[in-house]
């Protein structure tokens, strides 16, 4: 197990002077978005089938003894809107093949999100089970999302790159009971991006998450990053908020640096767990707090977790002999 850093708080650098610097301050593996929401200024997907950019970057990872954790494509494939959802699924394609190529073991990404019905042109996340109309939705959305993953899981397959959904709001699969109903469905290449940030203001116990899906081999990357529920605000509107994040006090929470949201001990928790059921990857900070710069969040994250992390395999356990 290590400690890595999805890239995109770096992206006013390239990515040689990035690793560079995450190399300095303790990292030992990066997770490159090439694609979606999280950008793709360090790595393209024009980079499939060129040989001399990927040698170009791979040159650099052992510069500096780093690993690439996973390839980030953050979209949504089951868009509504036709063009949308072509666009997207071809850069999730793209990506698990560049992800092959590159013998990276895994790509990041979401769910997705449908409309209700196939007429809709917006994606509709249900969130309760009445009127009776979200019950047919639901049924309609989840029938869209095994049938694309499940084609997925068998892409993946073919070049040997797990897939790894972010549970994530707005998005189909967006808690742990969802992430194991996608996965028995579509296919044992799908599994969890395991993002707590996303569970903790749902009231989801973080740990026994990690047990759940580690019981079922289906946590295949995670995502190191926090939140903090402010119960002045969640008392009186609840979890789920439309408040933009930039307006920080007004929200009922927020997405934090590693043990601004919770504890030293909490994610000393946390690593043992994934350690309990045989997780052994990287903790890929993902910095998106915004009280603080890039760096310095990034940098406090890695302080956190660096003493959090177990550096060795496990011993022989002596006195149970």
């Amino acid at each position: 197990m290590n400690v890595g850093v999805l890239t995109a708080p770096l992206y006013d650098q390239s990515v040689e002077e990035a690793i560079e610097y995450l190399d300095s301050i303790g990292v030992d593996a990066i997770e490159l978005g090439c694609g979606g929401f999280v950008g793709d200024e360090h790595l393209s997907t024009d980079a499939l089938d060129d040989e001399e950019t990927q040698a170009e970057l791979l040159e650099a990872v052992d510069q500096y003894d780093m690993e690439i954790s996973a390839l980030a494509t953050h979209n949504n494939p089951i868009h509504p809107d036709d063009e949308k959802a072509a666009e997207d699924d071809q850069q999730l394609r793209d990506a698990i093949a560049l992800a092959g190529q590159l013998d990276v073991d895994a790509v990041t990404c979401f769910s997705g999100l449908p409309g209700g019905s196939p007429n809709d042109e917006t994606p509709n996340w249900i969130t309760a089970p009445w009127p009776p109309e979200h019950l047919e939705a639901l049924e309609y959305q989840w029938e869209v999302g095994i049938d694309y993953w499940s084609e997925i899981n068998d892409l993946a397959e073919e070049h040997d790159v797990d897939i790894g959904i972010e549970m994530h709001p707005n998005m189909l699969v967006y808690e742990p009971d969802g992430m194991l109903k996608l996965r028995r469905e579509a296919g044992d290449r799908i599994g969890a991006n395991f993002d707590p940030s996303h569970l903790y203001w749902q009231g989801i116990d973080v740990t026994e998450a990690i047990r759940m899906l580690g019981e079922e081999d289906a946590i295949h990357h995670f995502h190191a990053k926090d939140t903090k529920v402010y119960d002045a605000n969640a008392r009186t509107k609840g979890v789920l908020d439309t408040a933009p994040y930039t307006e920080e006090a007004d929200r009922s929470w927020l997405f934090r640096s590693i043990g601004y949201g919770h504890g030293e001990e909490h994610w000393k928790d946390v690593v043992s767990t994934l350690r309990m059921v045989g997780y052994d990857g990287a903790l890929s900070i993902e910095h998106e707090d915004s009280l603080t710069s890039g760096r310095e969040g990034l940098e406090k994250a890695v302080d956190v977790l660096s003493r959090a992390v177990f550096e060795t395999e496990p011993g022989d356990a002596y006195w149970a002999e």
